[in-house]
């Protein structure tokens, strides 16, 4: 089986070798190990290069097969010099093939040795532009809305990836990804998987550098959608957006505080300490404080009226699930008058 395998990817007609790949997908991983040491991902990118698009989808589909669960396999593959061909078809006008693609990127972009060869190869501008596409304003775009949710999910996917590597942050804030990412937040249901993982990756990639947080805090309306999606968003994403706040916050309090107050997040972050993942209800307490105006007291005054305000929010935990909006509105009150004295 494995040498008809062989034989067909190497010297078969077009048939023989959509057949092989077809068949290579279906084997036991020690069986596609064996193959991998006999070369057969050579003829499997050499498939990629083709204008046959049945060919091209037969060996994308084998070299995910390859790829999936084994990291030496991944990194065969990506020495290869697979990453410019996948770079190619991003480009293709099949949708099928697109999504294969970003699929085989992301699952590459997983292997650590993999990170920077992918990320030094164009890949992260390509990926933001392919997000981008539904609100490029450039008549040029190569991407358009017929790339699927599915293809975006795995484009994000592939950057998260790739941004656990530090060295990789500084060309994907330079690619405009973060401008991508609010744009994304911005026009995708805040409750959507697509909104979900894009405000994460844009919490990763702005806790990690200081010009991107800088430069998202500078971006028109992109404190208003952080704002809309504690109200709006589902659990996570209502976590990642809070995180982000408190981050801008905690970077110029002097020169933010007032931006976030005014675009209401009071409300949103009060319920947010009622209801909120772990996480999420100890960050709005965290922005809680920092947003309060204590500038005209001492130190022991601002200790006294951070621990009544962790008195109040503690006492909202006790109240758990049954806290009702006018409580809320109560304790908005009291944290204004912890504002003004």
């Amino acid at each position: 089986m494995e040498d008809m395998l062989v034989d067909g990817l190497f010297h078969g007609d077009r048939e023989a070798r959509i057949q092989a790949a077809t068949e290579l997908a279906k084997l036991s991983r020690r069986q596609k190990h064996m193959l991998v040491e006999r070369g057969i991902i050579a003829p499997l990118v050499s498939m990629l290069g083709s204008q046959d698009y049945e060919a091209i989808e037969a060996a994308l589909l084998s070299l995910l097969s390859l790829a999936f669960g084994s990291e030496r396999n991944k990194n065969q593959i990506v020495k290869s010099g697979v990453v410019p061909v996948l770079l190619e078809l991003l480009q293709c006008q099949s949708a099928t093939l697109v999504e294969l693609t970003v699929a085989a990127m992301l699952i590459l972009s997983s292997c650590m040795a993999n990170k920077l060869v992918i990320a030094s190869s164009g890949a992260i501008q390509l990926l933001v532009e392919m997000l981008s596409g539904d609100f490029a304003d450039d008549d040029n775009s190569n991407y358009n809305s017929s790339v699927s949710i599915q293809a975006k999910l795995d484009a994000i996917a592939t950057l998260h990836n790739l941004s656990t590597c530090h060295q990789v942050i500084p060309p994907m804030v330079s690619s405009g990804a973060i401008y991508c990412l609010l744009q994304l937040i911005h026009t995708s249901e805040k409750s959507s998987e697509l909104a979900e993982k894009a405000i994460a990756l844009l919490e990763n990639v702005v806790s990690l550098s200081e010009n991107a947080l800088q430069q998202m805090a500078a971006t028109g309306g992109a404190i208003r959608s952080l704002v809309e999606t504690i109200e709006e968003g589902s659990p996570q994403c209502k976590e990642h957006a809070v995180g982000v706040l408190l981050l801008i916050c905690q970077s110029r309090r002097d020169k933010y505080r007032s931006s976030i107050l005014r675009e209401g997040v009071m409300p949103g972050l009060l319920q947010l300490g009622v209801d909120g993942t772990r996480r999420a209800k100890h960050m709005a307490r965290e922005l809680l404080l920092l947003l309060r105006d204590c500038s005209n007291y001492d130190s022991r005054s601002k200790q006294l009226r951070h621990e009544l305000l962790e008195q109040i929010m503690q006492e909202i935990d006790a109240e758990g699930d049954e806290v009702a909006g006018t409580t809320l509105r109560l304790v908005e009150e009291m944290i204004a008058k912890l504002s003004t004295g």
